[in-house]
């Protein structure tokens, strides 16, 4: 098996590291969880297709609409509370009580599938929504009691792609009720896996409550306040709740057109709903397990721009493809993918749904990492208050787009242009993660390299990162990296590259030049420097102020010094070795005046351990980096050309 270490520069978490993490009973219970769910909701859904089932007055379609409504609207209504109780109590326990509930709610569900009782089914279905709600604030809440930090990406990385295999057999067995038959084994299917959900939660370890001494009102009201008021008090949680909530108003879209895009926009038999799905579903999941792989155990925001403008291309693209009614039988899966336009639908939603695995996975890792401790359930209620207000819309939509017959077409294009606008906020709220994100890729596309020392930089808060200066490129790979954003501080003219240079300002380099050339900008440079460190950010400094011409580390300048005067925070010194002799290097001559002569050299970036800032000196900074570049693991490799 490659060594994913070497490309990502520490240990990588796997799956069997959850599994000795505690991770095992409570992701078994998830995945029976979101499997049941789903075999319910869909077998609802297919039942009420095939009985041509209404409810309330409403025609058919509407009425399908009005089911994912039921599910969701709890959500909106109960979480609150959720948050609360799972802050209050041991989560642990929570769970267990409700898996205990599934019980109950799963023998009314098989009972109406039994005798055929919509309204048992309706009443069912409002339950489970009522009992997702009141699982997910501890669901989610306990993942980091469960999980560290190295594995917590990961962790969720693997709860959504659980969740969303579970969406994919939960639609493929919900299929079923479309028979009598059918509809018999779904009853007796969901009554057995609420008795497995229930039997693995007992497994889940227990955890100390969060908040012990803490209040659970009951009003629907009041708690849904709070919780929103405490996750909104910070800038970065109310971001990533509201992002969180725009891809469920788009998913649940989706999810709620398929049944109509099938038979109106494909012209296919309704079995074909069932592949479409499919195809979703796997999406979703590929894309989780594609952002794990990339993201390593780093928290890769940038990500979430990527995967928004990746949704709203593919939306654009089954825009434009069109509805295809059959003027014939309807199409079965093998005479659609003969057409021109199915290959291609299919390939427009797989893609939607790849990309929201990009765009769901850092964020909702993010709100687990960011969230403190003692109120970390109830912003997670609060996202699921959200996320239920954007599904309640999103049906509340439909149903009024359905009521004016506007076009499906007219409809996709309608999310394409809100899911670009969006994803233009978002790259303009984190644009310094695409910065490093952009560093990772051509880093790692470039050379072979191996970080060692990782554990070296801060977690969080502000420190200045001192190397030695190599090449034109030692930004790209010690951005790349590091697992934060860092503010580079960089020549100038370096800064002004043309192309280059929106990449920089949007990742917040700090351009720098000589006294003697302009003083100006070398204040401002500091004054740069200072107010990131302020803000809890990191600021990369070449010490020596210039590229070596001997490849060795040359005299240092007192910049570092400076930054400290104003502001005190550790250094962490690193050694960067491998570039020197490439082209990017000034050995034999000008830097880039030779044209490169290999690719994928090897590197290496050895980061050591903090120097207090009453410690710094010159000569200290000038020890600690050497000391880095000698270390016995210095690659016996050729250096990059």
């Amino acid at each position: 098996m490659r060594d994913r270490s070497f490309i990502l520069g520490t240990h990588v978490p796997s799956a069997r590291d959850l599994v000795h993490a505690r991770f095992l009973p409570f992701f078994v219970t998830q995945l029976l969880t979101a499997f049941n769910d789903n075999v319910f909701k869909n077998a609802l859904v297919m039942f009420a297709l095939t009985t041509h089932q209404t409810a309330f007055g409403l025609g058919e379609s509407q009425t399908i609409f009005l089911l994912h409504g039921l599910f969701v609207l709890p959500f909106f209504l109960f979480s609150a509370m959720a948050g609360q109780l799972a802050d209050k109590h041991d989560k642990s326990r929570v769970i267990v009580l409700v898996k205990a509930a599934e019980l109950a709610i799963m023998s009314l569900a098989a009972a109406g599938f039994f005798l055929k009782s919509f309204p048992a089914l309706l009443l069912a279905l409002a339950a489970m929504g009522v009992h997702s709600a009141v699982l997910g604030p501890a669901k989610y809440g306990i993942l980091p009691e469960l999980l560290t930090t190295e594995t917590l990406v990961i962790g969720n990385a693997w709860v959504e792609l659980g969740t969303f295999l579970a969406i994919l057999l939960g639609t493929l067995t919900g299929s079923l009720a479309q028979t009598d038959t059918g509809i018999q084994v779904v009853a007796a299917f969901v009554f057995v896996l609420a008795g497995l959900g229930f039997g693995t939660s007992l497994r889940i370890p227990a955890v100390a409550p969060a908040n012990p001494s803490g209040e659970v009102g009951y009003s629907l009201i009041g708690p849904t306040v709070e919780v929103l008021r405490i996750a909104f008090r910070t800038r970065s949680l109310f971001h990533t709740v509201l992002a969180i909530s725009w891809f469920w108003f788009v998913g649940a879209c989706l999810l709620e057109l398929l049944p109509i895009y099938t038979r109106e926009g494909l012209g296919a038999q309704t079995s074909v709903v069932v592949w479409l799905q499919t195809v979703f579903c796997v999406g979703i999941a590929f894309g989780s397990l594609l952002t794990e792989r990339i993201s390593g155990p780093n928290l890769e925001l940038a990500l979430v721009p990527i995967g928004a403008f990746g949704m709203s291309a593919a939306l654009l693209a089954l825009s434009a493809i069109g509805l295809h009614p059959s003027d014939a039988a309807p199409r079965d899966l093998h005479t659609l993918l003969a057409t021109d336009f199915g290959p291609k639908a299919l390939a427009g939603l797989a893609v939607v749904a790849i990309s929201g695995g990009f765009f769901t996975v850092p964020l909702y890792a993010f709100l687990a990492k960011r969230s403190p401790s003692d109120v970390r359930a109830r912003v997670i209620a609060a996202n699921n208050v959200l996320n239920a207000l954007f599904m309640v819309a999103s049906a509340v939509l439909l149903m009024v787009l359905e009521a004016n017959h506007v076009p499906l077409t007219t409809i996709f294009l309608g999310l394409s242009v809100a899911t670009l606008l969006v994803a233009l906020y978002v790259e303009s709220v984190v644009p310094e993660y695409l910065l490093r994100f952009v560093a990772f890729l051509l880093s790692r596309a470039m050379y072979r390299l191996r970080v060692e020392g990782t554990e070296h930089i801060p977690k969080e808060g502000p420190a200045i990162l001192v190397c030695n200066h190599v090449s034109f490129v030692d930004w790209l790979v010690i951005g790349g990296a590091v697992h934060r954003p860092v503010r580079f501080v960089m020549d100038h003219r370096i800064a002004k590259t043309p192309g280059a240079s929106i990449l920089f300002r949007k990742g917040k380099t700090i351009p720098i030049a000589p006294a003697k050339e302009d003083p100006e900008t070398l204040e401002r440079a500091f004054a740069a420097i200072d107010t990131e460190l302020a803000e809890g950010e990191l600021v990369c400094i070449f010490p020596e102020g210039r590229l070596t011409s001997t490849g060795e580390l040359e005299v240092l300048k007192p910049g570092v010094l400076r930054a400290l005067e104003a502001r005190a925070v550790p250094v962490v010194p690193m050694g960067l070795d491998g570039l020197w002799g490439s082209t990017f290097s000034r050995k034999g001559g000008a830097a880039l005046s030779r044209p490169p002569r290999g690719f994928r050299a090897r590197l290496r970036l050895s980061i050591g351990p903090a120097i207090p800032a009453s410690e710094v000196t010159l000569e200290r900074i000038e020890a600690d980096v050497r000391r880095e570049l000698a270390r016995e693991s210095r690659l016996d490799v050729p250096t990059a050309r």
